[in-house]
């Protein structure tokens, strides 16, 4: 058996694909559900409307889906240029850090008191620190040949390991009664909500505008188009002129500034202050996401909320019925894998030896 190039691809089978890849997931999902014992339409019917069934559902798929959309922009403009970034969750993490620092209450008197100026500043920071996490490892791999997806991963944990140093450290909050948490940023510096009486915030709206950002910067400037012709062969392109060396440096800024910009965001838009326990694995999630959605910015917005959906209304599913909230991870997993499989044989077939 081997796999063979098909000359051309029907729309026909660029529809069927994604359908179809459903349907198995459903099918996969439903034989679990059963095998827990509970219902198989009552328990997509919780699914959905935990998800998306009334405003509270649709406000907390939103705000969750939030960190994920960034995240998994932050993945996709990477794995484009095949840089395999599986560290957005130290970076992530690396910014919610920087934003403390930054969005502390004793640093608004070296800015003025300015809110707009400090806000300004504290997001600028955390994008930088999110892509110095980023830039070592590539610097690593354009140099030395280092792979990333060793040193990314590793960084991970390194970041971790800081982020606990300095919450039970010089960060931590004395009124915390012993919990290791950091202290909050300044009021003034938290993002407004979106719907009142809901956790969703206007770190929505920048998430939605980095999605459009990335695809025009990708669809229309000479950047862009570096970056898809690196990701495509990059002795080609080295060879019709695109510089791969800053290049790939353009682009682990661009992706480390993603992730390191979801840790601001969620500290000023969810919580106020950093935990370890901030990121239930946003980072991790977000390499599921950008392949679900192909690598394209727009369908990363689609495929962060279809995640998002999943993760929320697993919980009031299992609230309801008592089936495992994991049912939700074995969901996005079955879903990545019959996406993969489904794209890949609308562009090679099977052949019989």
């Amino acid at each position: 058996m081997r796999l063979e190039r098909r000359e051309g691809t029907a729309s026909a089978g660029l529809i069927l694909a994604p359908l179809t890849a459903v349907v198995f997931t459903l099918v996969v999902s439903a034989a679990l559900v059963l095998w827990a014992g509970a219902p198989v339409g009552r328990t997509y019917s919780l699914l959905l409307q935990g998800a998306f069934g009334s405003v509270f559902a649709w406000s907390e798929t939103l705000t969750r889906a939030t960190p994920l959309i960034l995240c998994g922009l932050a993945v996709s403009v990477a794995f484009r240029a095949r840089l395999f970034n599986i560290g957005a969750e130290g970076q992530l993490y690396a910014g919610a850090l920087a934003a403390v620092v930054v969005g502390g209450g004793g640093a608004d008197e070296a800015l003025g008191r300015a809110p707009e100026l400090h806000f300004a500043v504290m997001t600028v920071c955390s994008a930088l620190a999110g892509a110095a996490v980023l830039l070592g490892p590539a610097w690593l791999k354009i140099r030395l040949g280092v792979d990333e997806v060793v040193t990314t991963l590793l960084l991970n944990f390194i970041v971790l390991l800081l982020v606990s140093a300095m919450l039970d450290g010089p960060m931590k909050d004395p009124a915390a009664m012993g919990w290791p948490q950091s202290v909050a940023i300044a009021p003034d510096l938290e993002l407004s909500k979106l719907v009142e009486r809901t956790r969703v915030h206007t770190g929505l709206l920048w998430a939605l505008t980095s999605a459009l950002m990335l695809w025009v910067m990708l669809r229309s400037t000479v950047l862009g188009f570096d970056i898809r012709a690196l990701g495509a062969q990059a002795r080609a392109a080295a060879f019709a002129g695109v510089p791969p060396q800053r290049t790939m440096l353009w682009v682990a800024l661009i992706s480390g500034s993603l992730a390191g910009l979801a840790g601001a965001i969620e500290v000023a838009g969810r919580t106020s202050y950093l935990t370890l326990d901030m990121s239930p694995g946003y980072g991790y999630s977000g390499i599921v996401i950008a392949m679900l959605a192909g690598l394209h910015p727009l369908g990363v917005v689609v495929a962060g909320v279809f995640v998002a959906g999943v993760l929320v209304g697993a919980d009031s599913m299992s609230r309801a019925l008592g089936v495992p909230t994991y049912l939700a991870d074995v969901i996005v997993a079955v879903a990545l894998l019959s996406v993969l499989v489904s794209g890949t044989l609308t562009r090679y077939r099977v052949v019989r030896r």
